[in-house]
């Protein structure tokens, strides 16, 4: 694509996102890219800056503004969003990079039918497409991968992934058997689930097993699942998001257990976001422990219940303009800029 094509359909596009968003009356903002804190996350690696020296902690340059927002968010910024350059260590590929941009926002007060809603409008604008099915994991893995994993042991989930010809690598093979599931279930969505979905019209996946919960609230079913969603555009994942469990108690939880899976494997535990921690809601015990002067939060302050998203921008470039790569709707990327 000639590089003025290139640029007049990212400002086409960036313009009619701003246009929608400011329209349901949201503030755009913009967040450090790089901060003294990091969210720790399972699976990625963020890229560590060394401002002061080795011999100092490091900043971060941040995989996604979610942390930031947070904390604007606690201190009642009110619905935002904003077109945020993220970096992720060792991610590269037709759909990945090591820095691309994100539309994040979040809308205090919504749920995920409003997040259905506002997705589909998105799609509908941008790619001409038309509605949107709403598909619980339960029903698209027991149709395209013969297994609910709402309901699943990990012997049904391994024998899931062995009908379709997956295998885990051979380093895998002592995992704990929690985290075993884990990757099961996340191998036979990339390879067996998510290439089905948004063929035709836009699916938004919903109820997610537990331990696939991120930073979602649980619902009240039994079983219980997460209040998370993901978006695919033929069979490409678009956005993910979640109804946000405000609760400091569950988020400290959250990480812990993130920190876990990266010390199985070998990626290094990363520090505690104490000021984003703080920006979140305890019924008890709402002392600031050291943080900043921004973490101390007024009273009845605090991270709203609501649901944040975040849409890769260069994807849905990807999806509008035909392409096979994020590349081809970008000037620049990480390996020859």
């Amino acid at each position: 694509m000639p590089t003025r094509t290139t640029l007049e359909l990212r400002a086409r596009v960036r313009s009619g996102l701003r246009a929608l968003f400011d329209a349901d009356g949201f503030l755009e903002v913009d967040t450090p890219v790089l901060s003294a804190e990091v969210l720790p996350e399972a699976h990625i690696d963020p890229i560590a800056v060394f401002l002061e020296g080795v011999q100092q902690p490091p900043h971060y340059l941040q995989a996604s503004p979610e942390a930031l927002m947070k904390r604007l968010l606690a201190h009642g910024s009110g619905a935002i969003y904003q077109f945020a350059h993220a970096f992720r260590a060792g991610e590269r590929g037709a759909q990945h990079d090591e820095e691309f941009v994100l539309l994040e926002w979040y809308a205090p007060g919504s749920t995920l039918s409003d997040t259905a809603r506002l997705l589909e409008r998105i799609c509908r604008e941008f790619l001409g497409t038309s509605g949107i099915d709403r598909v619980l994991c339960s029903q698209a893995f027991r149709e395209h991968a013969g297994v609910d994993p709402l309901l699943a042991s990990l012997p049904a989930l391994q024998a899931a992934g062995h009908r379709a010809g997956l295998q885990l690598p051979e380093s895998d093979a002592d995992l704990p058997e929690a985290v075993a599931w884990d990757r099961w279930f996340e191998i036979l969505l990339s390879d067996v689930v998510a290439p089905q979905l948004g063929r035709g019209r836009p699916t938004m996946l919903e109820a997610w097993p537990v331990s696939q919960a991120a930073f979602a609230k649980l619902s009240t079913d039994n079983p219980p699942s997460a209040l998370r969603c993901e978006l695919f555009v033929e069979g490409v994942e678009v956005a993910n998001g979640w109804e946000e469990d405000t609760s400091r108690r569950v988020l400290h939880s959250r990480i812990a257990a993130a920190n876990h899976l990266r010390a199985t494997d070998g990626r290094g535990v990363l520090p505690l976001p104490q000021q984003l921690l703080h920006a979140h809601r305890e019924d008890a015990d709402r002392e600031d422990r050291g943080c900043e002067s921004f973490a101390r939060l007024p009273t009845g302050a605090g991270m709203p219940e609501g649901t944040g998203v975040a849409l890769g921008f260069d994807r849905l470039l990807m999806l509008a303009a035909g392409a096979a790569s994020i590349d081809a709707v970008r000037c620049y990327n990480s390996r020859n800029a």
